[in-house]
């Protein structure tokens, strides 16, 4: 059988990519903050308290899961680094602490969580997936420091592909635009009203099967998915 690590699994994306595994037949780690919010009882769904903020629950979190998977004898076939936080402002504007925060969460949870288990990655030659994000690739003028997070994000995962190739083991970015999920509920803008003015949790959910369903020996390390109108809309102040 095959294990999958979730980050950030208990809404949205994360949620949207821990059901999509299920019904892959994996077992999945729902690594969350609040996993009771997730509301997803299955007996392959293992929800797991872990504030991403904190190395040393990274670090534990990161021994249970491959304990569990020696135990179990389930091949590490995934894991996605998606949870984020984000603050949006004129960079003046956004303090210290919540620039840490965002590059605690967007960036260096995802590069110490993946040096914990890439060992055992390599050796099951599993898959990680980072959801980056659209912002990575453009000027981001309301949210340098997210975007900044972000872009490193993806040359980490640019450049880990490179590392670790030759292993077998795949390493992709995808980058997500506007998605309609609650990462925007405390910002002062969201997605459009029209269906085709954003993206849903689903689709990047799709975008993940496509990923870990192509063919042995061919690997989508950079995947950006857009909806086909740009339109966004600010929240009253």
């Amino acid at each position: 059988m095959n294990l999958a690590v979730v980050t950030g699994a208990s809404s949205g994306i994360g949620l949207a990519i821990a059901r999509m595994l299920i019904d892959m037949d994996y077992f999945v780690y729902g690594l969350s903050r609040n996993p009771d919010k997730a509301g997803l009882p299955h007996e392959r769904y293992i929800p797991y308290r872990c504030d991403l903020r904190d190395i040393d629950e990274i670090m534990r979190a990161a021994g249970h899961i491959q304990a569990y998977a020696r135990e179990s004898g389930h091949r590490l076939g995934v894991l996605v680094n998606n949870a984020g936080l984000a603050y949006f402002a004129p960079h003046e504007q956004i303090g210290p602490r919540q620039i840490a925060e965002m590059i605690a969460v967007n960036l260096q949870a995802p590069l110490i969580l993946t040096q914990q288990l890439l060992r055992r990655i390599k050796q099951d030659k599993g898959t990680i997936i980072q959801i980056s994000s659209v912002t990575a690739k453009k000027s981001s003028t309301h949210g340098c420091a997210y975007a900044a997070t972000k872009a490193g994000l993806s040359h980490f995962s640019l450049s880990l592909f490179d590392e670790i190739r030759k292993t077998g083991a795949r390493v992709v970015s995808l980058h997500p635009d506007m998605t309609q999920t609650p990462f925007y509920d405390r910002l002062d803008f969201r997605e459009g009203e029209e269906p085709d003015s954003y993206i849903t949790p689903e689709c990047v959910a799709d975008a993940v099967r496509t990923v870990l369903t192509l063919r042995e020996g061919s690997v989508i390390t950079d995947l950006t998915i857009r909806p086909q109108r740009h339109q966004i809309r600010r929240k009253p102040r």
